[in-house]
């Protein structure tokens, strides 16, 4: 696994990483990149409200990251976070599976309490459920 890290430039002082992504995410994100005749752009991880539980997660290619965005690259494939996603997706790991049930990228997040049954949204301790809230479910799975 490549560890994408924050480093505090003051101190030199290396904190929690920000993304640990698998090599097997690395090559299907350079992979689709190829397909879509877009290898200078990065993959974009994000965060935003929403899913059964709260938070879902997105990504998408971005050819122009905002100036506030995190860039790390790995393994020759860039990686775009904005400032609101960090908080949310500090010491994630992002991986890719590949199976007959079907497959995808899936994220692994420490700071998710609960997740829906695909993996797709998530809820934070410091949230209520969308369920207590009377939200609909998740999009991707039905829950």
């Amino acid at each position: 696994m490549t560890d994408l890290m924050q480093v505090d430039t003051d101190t030199d002082v290396v904190d929690t990483p920000v993304l640990t992504v698998t090599p097997a995410a690395v090559e299907k994100i350079r992979e689709l990149l190829v397909q879509r005749n877009i290898p200078n752009h990065a993959l974009r991880v994000f965060v935003s409200g929403g899913g059964c539980s709260g938070l879902q997660y997105g990504m998408a290619f971005e050819g122009n990251p905002s100036e506030y965005d995190q860039i790390v690259e790995t393994d020759g494939v860039r990686m775009v976070v904005d400032p609101t996603s960090i908080m949310y997706l500090g010491g994630a790991t992002i991986d890719y599976m590949d199976s007959l049930m079907g497959g995808g990228f899936r994220i692994d997040n420490p700071n998710a309490v609960s997740s829906c049954g695909c993996g797709h949204s998530f809820r934070t301790k410091d949230q209520s459920s969308a369920a207590d809230d009377g939200e609909a479910g998740c999009s991707h799975c039905g829950h």
